[in-house]
């Protein structure tokens, strides 16, 4: 789901990645982000935003999780401030006052499977690997598999998209989702042996911004220049996809990562636009969406319709800055 260039066993990294940020997440005046993954060219438009609120006085650290599991529990435990991912059954299941409040991305992915694989009918009963469990690959797959009637055999999990196509091209795994990028990626190197079968037609929220409420009802104008400035990236990238590389080598963003990811930072946000991966509107209209899609994937209880967005989303912050900047 998330793109990492390579695993990583520990249990979180600390990311400087040349963004200029410390190592001590207690400092005084920052803002604590949790990322539910390695920072990647995936999240490079967050980071430029990341960036833009920096020079508009919004001090920030960045911590690179393991595990979004472990980035959502660091939010609950006051370790971080805000998090990345999508937090929705554990607020659901625990009550603790986490809400979303800015949709980073949203959740389009495509099933590639190997040729001997000519319909869904053909994957009963067959291995299929995921990206980790209880997140949106998983969910799109079981909402699949209750379309097409049918389950899947052993599930397996294998972090990161690049790394499931790799896997792929070597034969070790047959069928799996992947994101935009990486399925463009598979098919330019192996498209004479697999092939995508028909996924999920209405995109919903991979990857939200989420805190608990109280921090963001007591940090109002932080959250309001970070809202403003994730708007104003988002739809600056909407616009012109190369302002992403020409923001990263202005600010020496992601330095750290190989060259040959680096090289595709104005392919994928080109691709980016086309999928519509990135919403210029923040997410305001996808809470509905969402619950109707991860209550038929079996990650919510339902119906989608009892659910309340309030429950779920703190939306002032978007609201207020769509007021501000207009809606797109």
């Amino acid at each position: 789901m998330k793109m990492s260039w390579k695993n990583f066993s520990v249990l979180f990294v600390v990311v400087s990645l040349a963004l200029g940020i410390g190592v001590n997440a207690q400092a005084a005046g920052k803002v604590r982000v949790a990322l539910g993954d390695v920072a990647s060219v995936e999240t490079l438009c967050f980071l430029v935003a990341l960036d833009r609120a920096k020079d508009r006085g919004v001090s920030y650290e960045l911590t690179a999780f393991a595990k979004e599991e472990l980035a959502i529990q660091a939010i609950i435990n006051g370790q971080m401030d805000i998090g990345v991912g999508t937090p929705y059954s554990v607020i659901q299941k625990t009550k603790v006052p986490i809400r979303n409040f800015y949709q980073m991305s949203k959740l389009i992915f495509f099933a590639v499977v190997s040729k001997e694989y000519k319909t869904w009918k053909d994957l009963d009963g067959q291995p299929f690997t995921f990206h980790a469990r209880g997140t949106g690959t998983e969910a799109i797959g079981n909402i699949i598999a209750k379309r097409e009637g049918i389950n899947f055999g052993q599930r397996s999990y294998v972090p990161g998209s690049e790394n499931r196509i790799i896997a792929m091209t070597k034969g070790q795994i047959k069928a799996s989702i992947v994101d935009l990028a990486n399925k463009n990626k598979l098919m330019s190197m192996a498209g004479d042996r697999f092939h995508i079968l028909p996924g999920v037609t209405d995109p919903v929220t991979d990857e939200a911004l989420f805190a608990d409420i109280n921090w963001l009802k007591k940090n109002k104008q932080t959250v309001a220049i970070l809202t403003e400035e994730l708007l104003k990236t988002w739809r600056e990238m909407t616009a012109d996809p190369t302002i992403m590389d020409k923001e990263r080598k202005k600010r020496n963003l992601l330095s750290d990562l190989p060259k040959e990811l680096l090289a595709e930072v104005d392919k994928f946000y080109k691709d980016a636009k086309e999928g519509e991966l990135y919403d210029p509107n923040g997410g305001l209209n996808a809470p509905k969406v969402d619950f109707e899609f991860y209550v038929n994937a079996g990650q919510m209880t339902g119906p989608a319709e009892s659910l309340k967005v309030e429950d779920f989303w703190y939306l002032e912050p978007l609201e207020t800055a769509i007021a501000k900047l207009g809606k797109y």
